[in-house]
């Protein structure tokens, strides 16, 4: 496999939203198999110092939500969107766990919640169901509680800002991760700067369909925290716009996880005196918004990045159809594909693969037309595309090209449908031997 390393680089302290504090430390949920190395971490918190905190989040649709997914669920709506804290453990998902699950979700929310107290600005002795949890790892498996309690406590000590900080945290959410995704990001916003911190963990299980919290409207797991001001409503209003067109935009096997979650916290910290909001301020809104997009874009293709025995990164065009809806279903499908995927790996240019994914896309508003489709192969070294199909006719193709094209680490596929205006992407990986290797002893 080509090696993922350079994808993790130190970011400037002052690149991190202000008003946060994070850390990561091992609790004892994760094996130390490496007694040379330091313990790796399984535990993390972040919380915000500032009480004006909004928070949004989406959820999987999968129909075994993890306890964590309810229970954070449960507590942006008794906050109405308020909660300023997060908790995160990897090595152990707390999914299909029953009542027992469910409360050592709670325990987790509360013994959190006196970080907030002791460490949140104005909140000293007044705080609770202020934190939101994850959890990732093994299904079916009891969370080990008392060291996590134990640890969350410890965690009070090493509470700071910065990249130290927020790299502690970032490695805290990881599983089979070959490296912390952490990204940070600053923009302007009508004179003031404002900044983005961005963690998300997830190599497999990667297939989300994430929706915001109530009734069906990886394990992938993702936190983004801004120093805007921004209200609830519009905060979460951005997060499903932003998440729809990134992370719920991902494959590397097709499989939804139980614990998928997207959170996303504004803080206010950058010295904005008013709160962004859709409905009255709809032009800042649209900017936060696009930003916020871009940003989670950013993060999700680290996912498929660190795709496991993943050797390849794949962007999936489908463009010209007559909704969004549509076109993205169609980039779902052609990337979910494990035939299409074998091909990326083997390096065969076996395009009738991908017509016959977009052939097989159930649910469209407006059916394919055969005789308009064109697709092609676009290297991502700029160099000339190469034409596979034009309106419904196959092109005389040049293997040794096609070839050279897949042998590239990165390309798109470009999937033309003539039908209208309105497209979407998708971002996928190849589907190798290593990744039956690595999910055959998943829990050894």
């Amino acid at each position: 496999m080509p090696p993922k390393d350079h994808h993790f680089q130190p970011i400037a302290d002052e690149s991190f939203p202000q008003g946060y504090l994070a850390t990561g430390l091992h609790c004892g949920i994760k094996k130390h198999k490496d007694t040379s190395k330091p313990p790796p971490n399984d535990l993390g918190v972040v919380l915000s110092t500032s009480p004006r905190t909004s928070s949004a989040a989406c959820f999987t649709l999968n129909a075994f939500k993890a306890a964590p997914v309810v229970v954070s669920g449960e507590v942006l709506a008794i906050t109405q969107g308020r909660a300023r804290a997060l908790v995160v453990n990897s090595g152990c998902a707390n999914a299909v766990t029953g009542k027992q699950g469910m409360q050592d979700a709670w325990d987790m929310v509360r013994t959190t919640d006196c970080l907030v107290a002791t460490h949140g600005d104005g909140a000293a002795g007044s705080v609770e169901n202020q934190t939101l949890v994850m959890s990732t790892g093994v299904i079916g498996q009891l969370l080990p509680t008392e060291k996590i309690l134990q640890g969350i406590g410890k965690a009070s000590s090493s509470l700071t800002g910065g990249f130290k900080s927020w790299e502690a945290l970032a490695r805290a959410f990881m599983t089979t991760d070959t490296f912390p995704k952490l990204r940070a990001r600053t923009f302007d916003l009508n004179g003031t700067t404002i900044r983005f911190a961005g963690i998300d963990k997830g190599a497999g299980m990667i297939h989300p369909k994430m929706g915001p919290p109530g009734p069906p409207h990886a394990t992938l797991l993702g936190l983004i925290a801004t120093d805007a001001a921004v209200s609830p409503k519009s905060l979460q209003s951005a997060l499903t716009w932003a998440v729809d067109r990134s992370f719920n935009s991902i494959s590397v096997d097709g499989d939804m996880s139980t614990n998928d979650t997207i959170i996303a916290f504004a803080n206010g910290a950058s010295g904005m005196e008013t709160e962004i909001d859709e409905e009255t301020n709809p032009q800042g809104y649209k900017i936060f918004r696009d930003e916020l997009t871009s940003f989670a874009v950013d993060l999700a293709k680290l996912v498929v990045r660190d795709g496991e025995g993943a050797t390849k990164f794949v962007t999936v065009s489908v463009e010209g159809a007559t909704s969004y809806t549509d076109a993205h279903k169609i980039a779902s499908t052609v990337s979910a594909s494990s035939l299409v995927k074998c091909a990326l790996y083997g390096e065969d240019a076996n395009w009738g693969r991908i017509l016959c994914a977009v052939g097989y896309t159930s649910s469209l508003s407006t059916p394919i037309d055969p005789t308009k489709i064109s697709l092609s192969f676009i290297p991502a070294d700029g160099t000339e595309p190469l034409k596979l199909l034009t309106k419904g006719e196959p092109e005389i193709v040049d293997e040794v090209r096609a070839k050279q094209i897949l042998e590239q680490e990165e390309l798109e596929i470009r999937i033309e449908l003539g039908l209208g205006k309105e497209n979407a992407q998708y971002y996928t990986c190849d589907l190798s031997h290593e990744y039956v290797t690595i999910n055959g002893d998943y829990r050894s």
